[in-house]
């Protein structure tokens, strides 16, 4: 079976792994995702997966200030204990999630995060430009699901593409970084300024 970039992507996005430690795993397992997924466990390269339920009680909050003072982000990112959020690899997290917010502009964190009324309104407007273009009733649903998923990946932190490496994304980010501290890391909150525009 031919090893796909693509196949390489969704294994890294699920494991944190690494994209050689991937493109190997996937080799050794002739492509089967399930198998490489176990040859990484068994290699405790891939450990990120187990992590995400548990507490982040501990964190830091970073800011960073781009463009001469025209931009400023403050960012809450939470992880499990004091230690971890002292290391060199989550304080390089909390900077490069920060410069990815003063470069992108999302407005949420998640997509749970946005309104229901914001949601509806989107639909409404998709429905209605489908509804315009002539399309029947019967796929009118399935492409305005579409199109919000396209909506999440722009104004959703966690769902859009990092800007420092734009094939994966803000939580593939994350995950590579759960998966070396072996730790949970949560973004908790942002907030973005740029000089003489509301929020």
């Amino acid at each position: 079976m031919e090893i796909t970039a693509e196949l390489i992507k969704n294994l890294r996005s699920e494991t944190g792994a690494g994209i050689l430690d991937c493109k190997k795993a996937l080799i050794e397992s002739k492509g089967d995702k399930e198998k490489a997924i176990e040859i990484l466990r068994k290699k405790g390269i891939s450990i990120a997966g187990s992590k995400f339920g548990r507490e982040t009680v501990e964190g830091l909050i970073g800011s960073y200030i781009h463009f001469g003072g025209k931009i400023g982000v403050l960012l809450e990112v939470n992880c499990e204990t004091d230690f971890v959020a002292r290391t060199d690899d989550f304080q390089e997290l909390l900077k490069d999630i920060a410069m990815h917010i003063a470069a992108m502009n999302p407005r949420y964190v998640d997509k749970n995060d946005v309104e229901k009324e914001v949601v509806e309104k989107e639909r409404e407007i998709y429905a209605e430009q489908m509804r315009a273009e002539g399309k029947p009733d019967n796929v009118i649903e399935k492409i305005v699901d579409g199109k919000l998923n396209k909506f999440y990946n722009q104004v959703c932190l966690l769902h859009q593409s990092y800007a420092k490496e734009p094939d994966i994304s803000v939580q593939d980010r994350i995950t590579q970084t759960i998966s070396k501290l072996r730790e949970n890391i949560q973004i908790r909150r942002f907030i973005r300024w740029e000089l003489g525009k509301d929020k």
